[in-house]
């Protein structure tokens, strides 16, 4: 028999055990995913919170028309985006989950939600 990797109880069962019972073996992968988890807890949060609000805005007919300085007031975060995509066209957005923005003249910019 072994040790638990995360109390050092003895483990009782399966010899292939790790862990001595949910509670140890929770505690010690969370330990082992803390850096990596904190960090995409962030990104992830900053994500939602820019799709939230794209979402919001009025699209008519799937797009909509709005400036950067707009987006910066509500809190956007420019930094962070989930996809980049160049069309054959040469058009270049920024996407957010299915909503994507592309940079116009005069700090503009075109948003479309791709449904």
């Amino acid at each position: 028999m072994e040790n638990c990797l995360e109390c050092g109880d003895k483990i009782i069962g399966r010899s292939d055990k790790k862990f001595c019972n949910d509670s140890c073996r929770n505690a010690y992968n969370n330990k082992q995913n803390k850096d990596s988890t904190n960090l995409m807890r962030n990104i992830q949060r900053i994500l939602r919170s820019n799709h939230r609000i794209l979402s919001e805005l009025n699209f008519k007919d799937g797009k909509y028309k709005t400036t950067k300085e707009k987006l910066n007031s509500y809190g956007f975060d420019f930094e962070y985006f989930t996809h980049f995509k160049k069309y054959k066209n040469g058009a270049e957005y920024r996407f957010i989950f299915d909503i994507g923005y592309k940079e116009l003249e005069d700090d503009w910019l075109l948003i479309v939600r791709n449904d």
